[in-house]
């Protein structure tokens, strides 16, 4: 335990050489470690949340709600946007950088000569953290897949998979019966197995029935519709006829109530009211500035793109022109997530991502059409800039592609 890194980046550098591998799919070694621990089971409720997309608004959305409630609720979530202490959140706030530091003193202790990854690694600490604040609630964000992700470790009280569609292919395959049956991997005998997806693959339904666990589906066990100024939620035993319209996807909102009600807990009305209107998460339809206005979201695959497309007609049919800044990984659906903006935008800022994951301005500059009005550019700033300056005071210039990518744009502000 000699030359142990003392700060949190010494720490982070650490956690990266650890393992030769950036992701080991796997359970094994990460549960011995959490055993040695005792962090598989909880005293809190527990809730698991996969999905490929969708997960970071439902657990915001619920986050919220529980507060207003009066419950204590922590949430760990990934990846962050810009500091590591985004992943852990007591009570809506983050930890100090000094107790993530313990507490990966802690596991480096546990785990001994068992090699961990860094999503693993740090798994295991927020599950550390989260144990020690003596909580009511602790959500949990699946971090890639479910079946074999670190967080599967532990024995959920609710377990919730927002929605299904293709992304990475090359560790949960590349259709949604495949996907389906890796998400649907985080349900439990006898435990609600609530799926927010409007159209679930037959492999989640299946998976669900041979295990035996208590199926809830969107559409079927709870409905939601949209009104002009609010929508309304119920299942068969509840029904809230005016809750407020939200800058985020309402299927969520839908699929966050249908695990209110599942874990028996009790939130008035009103709380769930306040909740959701005050629900936040950075880089999810996020008004960033307001002349010209500026929307960053991590919109990343095709599903993701499709509902931010759809939010962006308003702009269209006001005669409000739009403009793009793009950067994506390679191996993301790239085509097919471009193709939901054929008429979006009048203007495409195309932006290298660097790293080895990276894609190039031009290999995204491919899957549109040869009309468009296309510029090149070799970092993620570079092009955000030259929109701002192209655009006009009631342009809107939307940031979308990657995580990475909305990364960059609020460093460059927050250094500013």
């Amino acid at each position: 335990m000699n030359n142990l890194p003392q700060t949190l980046a010494q720490w982070l550098t650490h956690l990266e050489r650890l393992h030769p591998s950036e992701i080991e799919l796997g359970l094994d070694r990460v549960r011995q470690v959490a055993q040695r621990l005792n962090l598989i089971h909880f005293d809190a409720k527990l809730v698991l949340v996969g999905g490929t997309n969708g997960k970071g608004t439902t657990c915001a959305m619920l986050e919220s709600i529980l507060l207003q409630a009066g419950y204590k609720v922590g949430v760990y979530c990934s990846p962050h946007l810009i500091r590591y202490t985004e992943r852990v959140r007591i009570n809506r706030q983050e930890l100090t950088e000094q107790a993530h530091c313990q507490s990966f003193l802690d596991i480096e202790k546990g785990r001994g000569d068992i090699a961990l990854t860094y999503f693993e690694f740090g798994t295991l600490s927020a599950l550390n953290l989260l144990k020690q604040a003596n909580l009511d609630v602790v959500l949990l964000e699946v971090g890639l897949g479910g079946r074999l992700d670190a967080t599967n470790i532990v024995e959920p009280d609710v377990s919730v998979v927002t929605t299904v569609d293709i992304d990475h292919v090359d560790w949960l395959g590349d259709n949604r019966e495949d996907v389906g049956f890796e998400k649907a991997g985080i349900y439990r005998k006898g435990k609600p197995a609530i799926c927010g997806d409007l159209t679930p693959p037959q492999s989640l339904i299946k998976h669900v029935s041979d295990i035996g666990a208590n199926l809830v589906l969107a559409k079927q066990d709870y409905t939601f519709e949209l009104a002009s100024d609010s929508w309304q939620w119920q299942n068969s035993e509840q029904k809230f006829a005016a809750l407020p319209l939200i800058n985020m996807p309402i299927q969520n909102a839908a699929t966050a109530l249908a695990c209110l009600h599942a874990l028996q807990l009790n939130a008035p009305e009103d709380a769930i009211v306040k909740g959701l209107a005050d629900a936040q998460l950075a880089g999810r339809m996020q008004v960033w500035q307001t002349s010209p206005k500026v929307i960053l979201d991590v919109a990343h695959n095709p599903q993701s793109a499709q509902y931010l497309a759809q939010q962006l007609v308003q702009y269209r049919a006001q005669g409000i022109k739009c403009l793009a800044v793009v950067g994506m990984l390679k191996d993301k659906d790239i085509a097919a997530t471009m193709a939901h903006f054929c008429d979006t935008f009048s203007h495409w800022y195309l932006a290298d991502l660097q790293g080895p994951r990276g894609a190039k301005a031009e290999e995204l500059k491919q899957h549109l059409p040869a009309q468009a009005n296309v510029n090149e550019y070799g970092s993620v700033v570079e092009a955000y800039q030259q929109a701002l300056t192209d655009s006009e005071s009631k342009s809107v210039v939307i940031v979308f592609g990657s995580f990475y990518t909305v990364a960059d744009i609020i460093a460059l502000d927050n250094k500013g």
